[in-house]
């Protein structure tokens, strides 16, 4: 290894690339799994597509300011480089604090249990049995396959990239046949067992007003969503090694986001077709998908499905270990984390101990869920709060780590987009210069700041995220004190 942090990263990364990490990344286990989330909190068809078009539109809305400040500073770490340009190394460090302990690590986390829980399915259906894998043996597949993904990404971003992409494709040719299955057993099959049907959709619209109940559900519905589309931000900390930064990172962030949109409406209006919602909310196998699988083709289809979600949250697993060391790296470069954390092998020029760190916690991740999923603890009261941090007495240990990663994320990500205003001020010349310029400014970032603080307030609002947000600000607090104590007085 070099004994000293190097000044930049090699632009190895063409427009292919960069989308397919940008897709790869957001494309994991939320169009497979969260569509039973939303059903058991929106009862209706219309308003439960509604969430996945917001979600998406969203997702493009911030996309479209996004690129113009990843144009203006194309540097490794993303995020934490725009938040350092924008208000200063102690927010940067706060959004580095929390996107290594909560919002990279827990999305790790929880896409290597579904990986583990999708490969226990596909050999329980193949075999016939009841389980083939006990719990904590399929902790330790997850943190086993953690493990192999890191080892690839030390190998280079262009073996890293080169993977995403042959897996990317794979896991949008499975979606796309999620969308066109329906209709092609319609065609072929005659008197399928469970024929698709306009009547499976149910109730269309809503009879009535919403409830201020019915509200916050929908709020949380769409926070289940925002996970679905997360990572679509992931192009940030790989800018610096994207070749022609200014035309590739436009291209690969409102391409991928637009897909994305297309795709998940498609899939879930599938789902819809095949499940009814009654019955969609009751589903016991490990995904929507594989429930929808099972009721076209049978066992076969059951495996199909399985193998589908194995390989696209493989995937998304694959790109977040590709993206996140580089956010270590950018820090210590800064002297916000330890040096070492800056190294790079001579051979590859990758941070191969960032890729470790986070790998490694993110294994610890999944161990400390296990252990909150398995026992129990008393409720945490603070002053009129009640805090139930006990797995299954609340929902899912996916929808929690999940939960968990949206709070951080959703905060800081938020103050990106809100950081275009800063920078259109004090760099006026350079941004008419830029060959790409947010379209509709200020509208464009305005609605999308408007529209996360609605969500942020109402995780604290609804028992749904409540608990999520509470221990997120206490992880932002304790991250303000370690600042203060350790980098307060750097330059």
């Amino acid at each position: 290894m070099t004994n000293a942090p190097p000044a930049t990263l090699p632009r190895t990364l063409g427009p292919w690339m960069a989308g397919a990490i940008v897709v790869g990344t957001v494309i994991g286990s939320g169009v497979f799994k969260k569509p039973q989330y939303v059903a058991e909190r929106v009862p209706e068809f219309a308003p439960a597509m509604a969430v996945w078009v917001l979600g998406g539109v969203l997702a493009l809305l911030g996309a479209l300011a996004l690129a113009e400040v990843a144009v203006m500073f194309p540097r490794a770490g993303g995020n934490y480089a725009f938040l350092k340009e924008g208000y200063g190394r102690f927010i940067a460090f706060l959004w580095g604090w929390v996107e290594f302990w909560i919002i990279r690590s827990a999305s790790i986390a929880a896409l290597a249990t579904m990986f583990a829980e999708g490969l226990n399915d596909v050999l329980r259906q193949s075999l016939q049995e009841p389980e083939v894998f006990t719990f904590w043996q399929r902790q330790a597949l997850a943190v086993a396959t953690v493990a192999i993904l890191a080892a690839v990404n030390c190998l280079g971003a262009r073996v890293g990239g080169g993977v995403q992409i042959v897996i990317t494709s794979v896991k949008i040719g499975s979606i796309l046949g999620i969308i066109a299955l329906p209709w092609l057993v319609l065609a072929l099959v005659e008197n399928p067992p469970h024929p698709p049907k306009l009547a499976n959709l149910g109730a269309i619209w809503p009879t009535r007003a919403w409830t201020s109940e019915e509200l916050g559900k929908f709020g949380a519905a769409l926070v289940g969503v925002l996970w679905a589309y997360h990572g679509w931000m992931n192009i940030g900390p790989i800018a610096e090694e994207v070749r022609r930064p200014q035309r590739n990172i436009p291209l690969a962030l409102l391409g991928g986001v637009t897909l994305l949109i297309v795709i998940y409406l498609g899939a879930n209006v599938s789902y819809y077709l095949v499940i009814p919602r009654p019955e969609m909310v009751e589903v016991r196998t490990t995904a929507v998908s594989t429930e929808f699988a099972l009721r076209l083709l049978g066992p076969v289809g059951a495996i199909l499905g399985s193998a589908a979600l194995m390989l696209s949250v493989f995937g998304s697993l694959n790109g977040n270990l590709l993206v996140g060391p580089r956010l270590l790296f950018a820090m210590a470069r800064d002297r916000l984390a330890p040096e070492s954390l800056a190294r790079v092998t001579a051979q590859t020029r990758t941070p191969v101990i960032a890729t470790a760190v986070l790998s490694t916690w993110s294994a610890v991740i999944v161990g400390l869920a296990g252990l909150l999923t398995v026992y129990r603890l008393p409720p945490l009261e603070l002053g009129s709060l009640t805090l139930d941090l006990n797995v299954p007495a609340k929902k899912p240990l996916y929808d929690v780590l999940t939960d968990f990663a949206m709070f951080g994320a959703v905060t800081f990500e938020t103050l990106v987009i809100a950081a275009l205003f800063l920078f259109r001020r004090r760099h006026p010349a350079e941004s008419k210069a830029l060959p790409y310029r947010c379209p509709g400014f200020p509208v464009v970032p305005a609605l999308y700041i408007a529209i996360m603080a609605c969500v942020l307030t109402n995780m604290f609002l609804t028992p749904d995220g409540r608990t999520e947000a509470v221990v997120g600000v206490g992880f932002i607090l304790v991250g303000a004190l370690v600042y203060a104590a350790t980098y307060g007085r750097r330059k």
